[in-house]
C-alpha cells in the first residue's frame, strides 16, 4: 500500500488528486502502462488481471488504505510516492544497520545475562526438586497427624467411659461398704444419741440400695446382705424397746403425757425405719400407743367430768319452771324445793359473757379448787370447760398422729377415733343423759353456740377430727332447745288470767320473763343466726302479745287497761334494746304498739278536766270544714262556761293530771314522755279553741277577753314539766 501512495505522489501534477482516489490509482496505472510495457510478474492474490479478481473487492481494500492517515497526509502535500517509498526503504536499512552494531556492541552483556539466565534456572530447577521433597514429606506429616488424632479421639471415648463406671463404681462400693463406725454406733451407742440417728438414716440407705441391687441381681449385694441385716434387727429392737418405754411413761399416774410425746416426736424417724423395715414391730408400737392413750383420755375426762358436775349449782329447773307458769304455784309436800327465784331461768345476766372470746377460750376450771371456794357453775360454763379441754387435747391428738405415724386424710381420721372414740361416746352418752332432763333453754342455747364457736376454730386450725362429734353434740342439743321452746309457748298459750292472783296495772312477771328471755337469745343468735329459732321467737312473741291483751281485758277501767298495757310493753321494750339490735323484729313491734297506747291513753287522761273544751273544739272544726259553724251561735253560754271553767281550773288539774301519771308508771322516763305529750296535746287543743273563737261568728263574743294568752299558756305548761 505504501508502494501504491509513492507511486501517486510521484505522477507529479499531471494527475488530480482532487478526484476520486480510485480514479487517481486508474489513471496512474494508465500512465505507466504508457511509457512501456509491464513486465510479467507473479503477483499471486495480488494479480488483478485473473479471472478471479472481484473488482469490488479490490476498490474496498483500495478505499480502506486510502482511509489512512499517512496516506491522506501525503496525497495532501503532493509527495511522490515512489521516492518516498525508496525514502523509506533506506531509513529502514539504516535503521537495521544501526540495530546490527548495537546487538554486536551488546554481545558480551547478552552472553553474560544468557549464562545468568541459565545458572538462574539451574537453581530454580534445585529449588524446584527441594519443594518435591517438602511437598511430599508434607503428605506423609499430614496422614500422620490424621492418625494421631484418631487415636486421640478413640483415647478420650475410652477415658470417659472409664470415667463414668469409676464414678458408677465407687458409688456401689460406698452404698455397699458397711463402715465400722456404722457398726459401732449402731450396737453401743443409746438411740437418743444424734450420732446413731445420723448412723441410722445411712443404715436405712444401705438397706433400701441393697433391696434395689438384689432385684437386679447383682452378686456384690450377697457380700453384705447378712451384715446389713444384722444391724437392722439391732436397731429395731433398740428403738422398739425405747418407744415402747416413752409409751409406758405415759401409764405412769399425774404424768403430763405432752412431754414425752414432744420426746418422740424428736425422734419420728424411729417409726418411719420401723415402718420401713420391720411392719411387725411397727403396728405393735402403734397399737400399744392407741390402746394406751385411748385409757388414758377415757380416764382423765371421765374424772374430770364427774368433778365438774360438782361444782354445777344445786338449783336447776324442772319441767314446772316454765314462762307462762304462777310464780307462787304451790308444789306437793314430797316435791323438791322450787328455784328461789324461777326468773333467773329466762335472764341471760352475766351468762353470756361465756361466748366472748376471752372466755371462751380461757384457762380451764379446776374442779378442786372451785370446791374449796365454795364456788358454783351454771352447766354452760362446765360444759366449756369439759369442751375447750376435748378440742386443745384432740387438735394436739391430732396433729401428733399425723406427723409421728405419718398417716393422712381417712387414715388419720380412723387412727384419730381409735384412740378418742370412747372418750367421745361417753361425752355423748352423758350429755343425752343432761339434756333429756333439762328445760333450761339459755344453758342448752348457750351451749349450742359454744360448739357452733369451737367448731369454727377446729376449722380455722384445720383438724377434721372432731367434725362428726360436734354435728352430734348439736343433733342432741338443737331438738331439746326446740322443744323447752314449744314448751314455753304452749305454758303462755294456756295460762288462765284469772288464775294468776291480784290484777295489777305494773309490769307483769310473765312479760318480764318473755322479754329477758327473747332479749337474751336474739342477742346470742346474731352471731350464728338460726331460721328455726327465729320462727320460734315469732310464734312466742304472737303468744306473749295474746297474754297481754287477755290480762288488760281482767281491769275494769279503760284507764288501767292502757296503763297495764303501756307499762308491759315499755317494759318489754327496754330490755329487749339493751341487748338486741334496734331494728330487730321484736324491737320495731313493741314501739308501734306502744306509740298507739301511749295515744290512746293521753285522750284518756285528758278527758275528765279538759273534755268539754275537747269535744267543743272537735265539733267546731268538723262544723268549720262544712262551713256551718254559725249552728254553733247560740252556745254562748257553753263557751263563757268553758273559757272561764279552764282559765280556773287548768293549773291544778295539770298538776294532778303529773302526779297520777308518774304514780301509774314504774318507768319514770316512759312517765316523763307521757306527760310531755299530753301537755303538747293540751295546747294544740287549746290553740284550736283560740281559732274556733276568732272565727266571725264568735267575736262578738265578750268572754273572749278572759283567754289566756296562747304563749302565757305555753311558758306555765313549762313549768309542770317534770324532770327525771
Amino acid at each position: 500500500m505504501a508502494a501504491v501512495a509513492a507511486a501517486a505522489v510521484a505522477a507529479g501534477p499531471e494527475v488530480n488528486t482532487a478526484g476520486n482516489p480510485t480514479e487517481m490509482a486508474m489513471a496512474f496505472l494508465q500512465d505507466e502502462n504508457t511509457d512501456g510495457e509491464i513486465p510479467n510478474l507473479n503477483l499471486g492474490e495480488l494479480d488483478l488481471t485473473t479471472d478471479e479478481f472481484i473488482l469490488d473487492e479490490v476498490d474496498i481494500h483500495i478505499q480502506a488504505n486510502l482511509e489512512d492517515d499517512l496516506v491522506k497526509e501525503a496525497l495532501k502535500t503532493g509527495v511522490d510516492l515512489r521516492q518516498y517509498s525508496k525514502q523509506v526503504e533506506s531509513e529502514l536499512q539504516r535503521i537495521e544497520q544501526a540495530s546490527i552494531k548495537d546487538y554486536i556492541k551488546e554481545s558480551q552483556n547478552i552472553a553474560l545475562l544468557h549464562n545468568q539466565i541459565t545458572a538462574c534456572d539451574s537453581i530454580l530447577e534445585r529449588m524446584e526438586g527441594m519443594l518435591s521433597g517438602f511437598q511430599s514429606d508434607l503428605s506423609s506429616i499430614s496422614s500422620e497427624i490424621q492418625t494421631l488424632q484418631q487415636q486421640s479421639v478413640s483415647m478420650n471415648v475410652r477415658l470417659k467411659n472409664r470415667q463414668a463406671v469409676r464414678s458408677h463404681l465407687s458409688q456401689l462400693v460406698d452404698e455397699l461398704v458397711v463402715p465400722g463406725a456404722m457398726i459401732s454406733t449402731i450396737l453401743d451407742s443409746p438411740v437418743t444419741e444424734q450420732d446413731f440417728l445420723e448412723q441410722l438414716h445411712e443404715l436405712n440407705n444401705k438397706i433400701n440400695f441393697a433391696k434395689e441391687l438384689s432385684f437386679r441381681e447383682t452378686l456384690a449385694c450377697s457380700d453384705i446382705q447378712d451384715i446389713v441385716d444384722r444391724l437392722k434387727l439391732k436397731a429395731v429392737s433398740k428403738i422398739r424397746e425405747f418407744i415402747l418405754q416413752k409409751i409406758y411413761s405415759f401409764r405412769k399416774p399425774m404424768t403430763n403425757y405432752q412431754i414425752p410425746q414432744n420426746t418422740l416426736l424428736k425422734y419420728r424417724f424411729f417409726y418411719q425405719f420401723l415402718l420401713a423395715n420391720e411392719r411387725s414391730v411397727a403396728k405393735e408400737i402403734r397399737d400399744e400407743y392407741v390402746d394406751t392413750m385411748s385409757k388414758i383420755y377415757y380416764s382423765y375426762f371421765k374424772s374430770y367430768s364427774g368433778r365438774l358436775l360438782k361444782v354445777q349449782y344445786e338449783e336447776v329447773a324442772d319441767k314446772d319452771d316454765l314462762m307462762g307458769v304462777e310464780d307462787t304455784a304451790k308444789k306437793g309436800f314430797f316435791s323438791k324445793p322450787s328455784l328461789r327465784s324461777r326468773n333467773t331461768i329466762f335472764t341471760v345476766g352475766q351468762r353470756g359473757g361465756i361466748l366472748s372470746p376471752s372466755e371462751l377460750e380461757g384457762p380451764i376450771l379446776v374442779p378442786h379448787t372451785a370446791q374449796r371456794g365454795d364456788s358454783r357453775f351454771p352447766y354452760e360454763t362446765l360444759f366449756r370447760s369439759q369442751h375447750y379441754a376435748l378440742l386443745d387435747n384432740g387438735c394436739r391428738e391430732f396433729l401428733f398422729l399425723s406427723d409421728f405415724f405419718m398417716v393422712t386424710g381417712n387414715s388419720a381420721l380412723d387412727l384419730f377415733n381409735s384412740i378418742m372414740g370412747k372418750t367421745l361416746s361417753m361425752f355423748l352418752k352423758s350429755m343425752s343423759t343432761y339434756v333429756s332432763d333439762c328445760y333450761d333453754s339459755i344453758a342448752v342455747f348457750l351451749c349450742i353456740h359454744i360448739v357452733l364457736r369451737f367448731r369454727a376454730v377446729t376449722s380455722k386450725r384445720s383438724i377434721p377430727a372432731l367434725d362428726k362429734y360436734w354435728e352430734a353434740v348439736l343433733e342432741l342439743l338443737w331438738p331439746r332447745f326446740e322443744l323447752i321452746l314449744e314448751m314455753n309457748i304452749s305454758s303462755v298459750r294456756n295460762t288462765d288470767p284469772q288464775k294468776l292472783g291480784v290484777l295489777d296495772t305494773r309490769p307483769h312477771y310473765i312479760t318480764r320473763r318473755y322479754a329477758e328471755f327473747s332479749s337474751a337469745i336474739v342477742s346470742i343468735n346474731q352471731t350464728f343466726p338460726n331460721e328455726r329459732t327465729n320462727t320460734l321467737l315469732g310464734q312466742l312473741l304472737v303468744e306473749v302479745e295474746n297474754f297481754v291483751l287477755k290480762m288488760a281485758a281482767e281491769f275494769p277501767s279503760r284507764r288501767d287497761q292502757l296503763i297495764f298495757l303501756m307499762n308491759n310493753y315499755d317494759m318489754m321494750l327496754s330490755v329487749l334494746m339493751e341487748r338486741a339490735a334496734d331494728d330487730s323484729k321484736e324491737v320495731e313491734g313493741f314501739q308501734q304498739l306502744l306509740q298507739a297506747r301511749t295515744q290512746e291513753f293521753i285522750e284518756e287522761i285528758l278527758s275528765p278536766p279538759f273534755g268539754g273544751m275537747i269535744s267543743f273544739v272537735k265539733e267546731a272544726e268538723a262544723l268549720m270544714e262544712k262551713g256551718q259553724l254559725d249552728r254553733l251561735k247560740n252556745d254562748e253560754a257553753r263557751i263563757t262556761q268553758l273559757v272561764r271553767g279552764f282559765s280556773s281550773s287548768w293549773k291544778q288539774s295539770v298538776e294532778a293530771m303529773s302526779q297520777d301519771v308518774m304514780r301509774s308508771f314504774t318507768n319514770f322516763k316512759n312517765g316523763t314522755s307521757i306527760i310531755q305529750g299530753a301537755l303538747t296535746q293540751l295546747i294544740q287543743y287549746y290553740h284550736g279553741f283560740h281559732k274556733v273563737l276568732n272565727q266571725p261568728t264568735f267575736r262578738s263574743l265578750a268572754v273572749r277577753s278572759e283567754l289566756i294568752n296562747l304563749h302565757h299558756l305555753m311558758v306555765e305548761v313549762k313549768k309542770h314539766k317534770p324532770n327525771f
